[in-house]
Order: C-alpha cells, then sequence, then structure tokens
C-alpha cells in the first residue's frame, strides 16, 4: 500500500463472510463444526469451487473453529468499502477475495475493521490471523508475517474519457499540464520524471499539486490538465464510477502494466501459521489459474495489477 496516500480514519466494525464451505452456523456457534458442503458459491460473478483436499490441510486449529480472523482497514475504495454510508456490510476487492478463499478452503473468512498502522502488530500479538487490506509486501513486514501476494500495483495515468491527447506512457505528459495530490509517491514520481523530459528534449511537466485528489479530478474535469497521476487502483476505480464510466479512463502503458514503480501487495498471514499460508497459497493460485482473481479484480476496475502467479514473500529490494 502507497504509505503516502492519505487514509480516513478506520471505523470499528465486524463482518463475518461465509464461504461455500462455511459451517453450518457462520457466527459460530460454539459447538463443533458441521462437515464442509460441496456446493459451489458464486462470487463478482464467478463460481468458486470448494476443495477438500484444501481444507484437509488447514491448520488443525482452524478446521476446529472453521474460521479464519482477518484484519482489514475500512474504507480504502476500491479495495475495501461500506455497501453504504452507515452500513457494517462490508464489500471491496479484497473483501470479495476474502470469501473466494473462504469458499475454497472451507472456513468462514471474519472481517474486522482495524487500523492500518495496528494491523501487523495485531496479528504478531494473536488478536487475528491474517490481514486482507492492500498490504504492500516488503522485507521489513515479512521479518514478522508472512505474506501470499495476489497483486502488484503503483502509479496510474488517468485521462478524459477517450484520451483526447493520446497519452500513453509518462514521456507523454512533458510539456503538458498535470494534476497529482500533494505530498504523495506520485508527485515524486513527475518530479523525477522531469529530468527524462529534458533528455528527450520536451518542455517539463506542468505540476498542479492538490491538497486533495477530488480535486485533482476536478481539474482534469474542467480541463486545465491532461492528466491526473495517482495510485492505479484508485485510477480504475475512480475511472469505473465517476459519471457511470462517462468521465475517465486509465492509460495502460505496455511497459506498466501494474503502474509504475508497482510492489506487491498481500495477504499477511501470522508467522506460526505456515499450514494456512500454504493453504492460502494453494488456494490463490486456483483462483488465478480459473480466471476467478482477474475477474474479482476487473469488477473493481483493477484488471491490469492482478498477478500470474500467487507467490509467498515475494517482496522486491
Amino acid at each position: 500500500m502507497n504509505s503516502l496516500v492519505f487514509r480516513r480514519p478506520a471505523l470499528l466494525a465486524a463482518v463475518t463472510l461465509c464461504g461455500s464451505l462455511a459451517l453450518s452456523a457462520c457466527t459460530g456457534g460454539g459447538g463443533e463444526p458441521a462437515p464442509p458442503a460441496a456446493a459451489p458459491v458464486t462470487i463478482a460473478g464467478v463460481t468458486i469451487t470448494p476443495d477438500a483436499a484444501l481444507h484437509a490441510s488447514l491448520p488443525e486449529a482452524v478446521k476446529k473453529s472453521g474460521r479464519v480472523r482477518v484484519a482489514t482497514d475500512i474504507p480504502y475504495p476500491p479495495f475495501e468499502m461500506y455497501v453504504s454510508e452507515g452500513s457494517k456490510e462490508m464489500t471491496g476487492l479484497d473483501v470479495d477475495l476474502g470469501r473466494a478463499l473462504a469458499a475454497k478452503l472451507g472456513v468462514t473468512f471474519e472481517f474486522q475493521a482495524q487500523k492500518f498502522d495496528g494491523i501487523v502488530p495485531a496479528i504478531q500479538a494473536g488478536k487475528y490471523d491474517a490481514a486482507i487490506s492492500a498490504i504492500t509486501d516488503n522485507k521489513e513486514r515479512e521479518q514478522v508475517v508472512d505474506f501470499v501476494d495476489y497483486s502488484a500495483s503503483g502509479t496510474g495515468v488517468m485521462v478524459a474519457k477517450g484520451n483526447p491527447q493520446t497519452i500513453v506512457t509518462l514521456d507523454d505528459l512533458c510539456g503538458r499540464s498535470v494534476a497529482v495530490q500533494t505530498g504523495t509517491n506520485q508527485q515524486k514520481l513527475l518530479e523525477k520524471h522531469q529530468e527524462r523530459c529534458r533528455e528527450l528534449g520536451r518542455n517539463a511537466i506542468h505540476l498542479q499539486a492538490f491538497p486533495k485528489d477530488s480535486d485533482a479530478q476536478l481539474a482534469l474535469r474542467s480541463g486545465k490538465v491532461v492528466a491526473d497521476v495517482l495510485t492505479k487502483p484508485a485510477a480504475g476505480w475512480t475511472a469505473k464510477t465517476a459519471d457511470g464510466g462517462a468521465a475517465f479512463e486509465v492509460v495502460d502503458d505496455p511497459a506498466a502494466l501494474g503502474g509504475y514503480n508497482a510492489s506487491p501487495n498481500g495477504i499477511a498471514i501470522a508467522k506460526n501459521l505456515p499450514q494456512l499460508t500454504d493453504a492460502v497459497q494453494k488456494a490463490l493460485q486456483q483462483l488465478i489459474d480459473e480466471g476467478s482473481l482477474a475477474t474479482i479484480h476487473a469488477t473493481y476496475g483493477a484488471a491490469s495489477i492482478a498477478i500470474k502467479q500467487a507467490t509467498k514473500n515475494g517482496a522486491v529490494d
């Protein structure tokens, strides 16, 4: 997750998400879990088929309780959101991914809201088994939790619908007015790219920095800038939802489909649950091979950041 993208405080709430092999009492009635049912379920328009072998490979404590306790920092669209204002029901890319994994594994993924900076310490303390919250997999975090990576995202470029300026790469922004949110990695990226513009013999990018990305979007709508540069998942979600998809579109540079300076996002899992990590990795690979992961990402305007291999601890130096 881009640590310089400002986030609203998380609201304290909990939600239980039941997979297709969920227990007969999804909220945990205290009794022994019923045997897994074999019926597939549909999530984000895709059918998820349970895997009994994966269920059998889970840690005994998880099989006995029938649940995985999952932390998430909400809201952070398009990864995690509430269905509507005032609702405690969660939705989003990460939530649907959790539901799909739960269906594969035959357990319940119980999501609970947790402020982002407290997620990893809470896993270490045993409050949660895992976290799905667009967390960047890096070497520092890998020292205390394990990651199963499911996406790789970086900076994206959003333009007016139809891309009237035919922008394809960052080089096409040289000599043009571009909006960005103040203090973000995206601003630093564009400032660094000024040297590239000079090497190409072009004019510098005319940066217009705004305190909020919503202001940058207004500048793009009014034609004051030719592009708004922000995280690629946020760009995809905005393009998909603003004016019903009629206002903006996202540029896909063939050399950086996940975005510029893309880094892996992973499911964080407690170090003392290696069987859970292995089972989640195998379940995720099934979702990739079936095309389900790509479809879930596409539902939230983030198809380009879905990965093709479920890697463990795939942080880059």
